[in-house]
C-alpha cells in the first residue's frame, strides 16, 4: 500500500526480506525495499533508485530518519547505515532505549508483534511499462519506519492469523495521513 500526501510524500507499507533482526535489544537491521518486486500498489523500484537521494544527505551530513509508523512526531532511533546491494535497500540503524517509543518498539520486535519496514519518500522519476506498472527509478528517500502492516503479506514472520484486506490498509494509510496533517496544521487546524 502506499499514499502520497498534499506534500507529495509517498509511504509504502511494505516490508522486503524475511526478517526484521534485533541485536542486543536495539541494534535492527533489515531491507527496506527490493528491487525489481513488484508491490501491491503496481510499483517496481529500479535498481539505483535511492543512489542520488543517499548521497545528497551524505553531502549535507544527514539521515533517513527513522520513525514509528510513519509519524514524524515519533523518530524512535537512528539508521546508521543506509545502502543500496544487489537486492535492494538494506538498512542498520540503533533503537533509542532513552525514548520510550524506542523502548516499546524494541520489545514489539522481540516479542514478534512488529516485523514491518516502510519507506517514505518523493518520486523524482518514473515510467510505466506495458504491464501498468510505475517503475521507480528515483527516489527522493525521507524516513524509514517500523510499522504494523508491511505491504507484501507474503514477507511477514510470525504472522498469526488473517492479514487485513487492501481495503483495510487504504483506511489505515487515510488514517496516518489524517493525523499527519494535524501536526502540520498544529493545534489550532
Amino acid at each position: 500500500m502506499n499514499f502520497e500526501s498534499k506534500s507529495g510524500l509517498e509511504v509504502k507499507f511494505c516490508r522486503a526480506d524475511g526478517a526484521v533482526t534485533l541485536t542486543d535489544g536495539i541494534t535492527i537491521e533489515g531491507y527496506a525495499s527490493y528491487f525489481g518486486v513488484p508491490d501491491k500498489g503496481g510499483d517496481v523500484v529500479q535498481r539505483g533508485a535511492y543512489a542520488a537521494s543517499l548521497k545528497a544527505l551524505r553531502a549535507k551530513g544527514r539521515n533517513v530518519k527513522m520513525l514509528w509508523q510513519h509519524d514524524p512526531a515519533q523518530p524512535i532511533g537512528t539508521w546508521d547505515e543506509i545502502r543500496e546491494d544487489e537486492k535492494g535497500l538494506y538498512v542498520k540503524g540503533r533503537l533509542l532505549d532513552e525514548v520510550e517509543k524506542g523502548r516499546e518498539a524494541a520489545a514489539l520486535i522481540e516479542a514478534g508483534a512488529i516485523d514491518g519496514l516502510s519507506i517514505g519518500y518523493r518520486t523524482k522519476k518514473a515510467t510505466k511499462n506495458d504491464r501498468g506498472q510505475r517503475l521507480l527509478h528515483e527516489l527522493e528517500l525521507w524516513e524509514v519506519s517500523l510499522v504494523t502492516f508491511p505491504m507484501l503479506p507474503e514477507a511477514r514472520i510470525g504472522a498469526k492469523g488473517e492479514l487485513p484486506e487492501h481495503d483495510d490498509l487504504r483506511e489505515l494509510a487515510g488514517a496516518i495521513e489524517a493525523a499527519r496533517q494535524i501536526l502540520h496544521s498544529g493545534p489550532e487546524g
